[in-house]
């Protein structure tokens, strides 16, 4: 019973503390929380959560404060995220239906996290490792070809090759469907096997072997993935929070593969909550020795974790509302994809 009594206590000091940004003090803890506890049962409670490295006095008085280690067990004790209100739900849907592009989707998400988080948000494009082609479109240009990719996320690539002389329209169309009947629809490990054997069976047709090297090599190719990011101006209300690590915290946002490497998390195995997606890293935890005052809520959306997204603030989050509010978004920007 005691275990539990004190969890409930820290639950109460981190809810105080992310609230007030103030120490939080036994006689508050009384008079916010029905604890049905005495005062001497608080301060031997809080006693006993700051010998096991959960609470801390920032300075010499009678409030605590959580620490990491705190903040971990309060999201680890976490039944059940926050729900967003119908008007959130509607905002969220309204603002993004009806979406131009795939970079259009990306950067309403993103400003639509940030608004209802009011922390830093940062959206992975859909991975091309992960995704499914859709379709291969052949475009003459004079003496060029245009190869135009389509993923099933809406992503776009486009390569050039020279065009043989004598090539006409009847040629390309038929080039076309070929390829989009052997590729169209498979993964991309699956999109190699599947040209290999069409050039395999069809050795002496120079374009059609030019068209399937670029396009395994495009699908294949190593490159840094692509990320949005707003919010940042958010920062500034939490200097305090950051304290002399802001300055960190920015220049690490300015760096794509450290965001990246944030958002890994969110893949399977990594310290997962409540749903296969959700991740919570807080303050140490974080793979990036700039971010150690910063806590990040992530998650996959998509079809089988095409991407991830998330939001960082400071440690001193609200982790219910902010897990809510990611999860929700997620969910929405893969009915949008789905559609798309």
């Amino acid at each position: 019973m005691s275990t539990d009594r004190r969890l409930r206590v820290l639950r109460a000091i981190v809810e105080d503390h992310v609230r007030t940004s103030e120490p939080v003090g036994s006689r508050a803890l009384l008079e916010r929380h029905g604890l049905g506890v005495s005062a001497a049962t608080v301060r031997n409670d809080m006693a006993q959560l700051e010998a096991e490295g959960l609470i801390q006095a920032p300075h010499t008085s009678a409030g605590r404060v959580p620490t990491d280690a705190g903040y971990r067990r309060f999201v680890d004790s976490i039944d059940e995220v926050r729900s967003l209100r119908p008007a959130e739900r509607r905002a969220i849907k309204d603002f993004l239906a009806d979406p131009t592009d795939l970079d259009d989707v990306v950067e309403r998400t993103v400003r639509l996290l940030a608004m209802l988080t009011r922390q830093v948000a940062v959206v992975q494009y859909p991975s091309l490792t992960r995704s499914v082609l859709q379709h291969v479109e052949l475009v003459p240009m004079g003496e060029r070809l245009m190869i135009v990719l389509i993923t099933d996320t809406g992503r776009v690539e486009q390569r050039l090759v020279d065009l043989p002389e004598g090539t006409d329209a009847e040629d390309i169309r038929g080039l076309r469907d070929l390829v989009n009947g052997a590729a169209s629809g498979r993964t991309f490990t699956e999109v190699h096997t599947a040209l290999e054997a069409l050039r395999a069976d069809r050795p002496g047709e120079h374009l059609l072997g030019v068209v399937c090297t670029v396009v395994e090599s495009t699908l294949t190719e190593e490159r840094e993935e692509r990320v949005a990011l707003a919010g940042t101006s958010s920062l500034v209300r939490h200097t305090t929070d950051f304290g002399p690590a802001l300055e960190e915290v920015v220049q690490a946002l300015e760096e794509h593969v450290v965001l990246l490497r944030l958002l890994q998390h969110t893949q399977p195995g990594e310290g997962l909550l409540l749903e296969p997606s959700v991740a919570v890293t807080i303050g140490t935890e974080n793979d990036h020795s700039g971010l150690t005052t910063a806590s990040v809520v992530s998650t996959t959306y998509g079809a089988d974790g095409v991407g991830a997204l998330g939001v960082l603030g400071p440690t001193r989050m609200d982790y219910p509302g902010t897990m809510g509010a990611v999860r929700a978004v997620a969910s929405y920007l893969s009915e949008v994809l789905d559609n798309r």
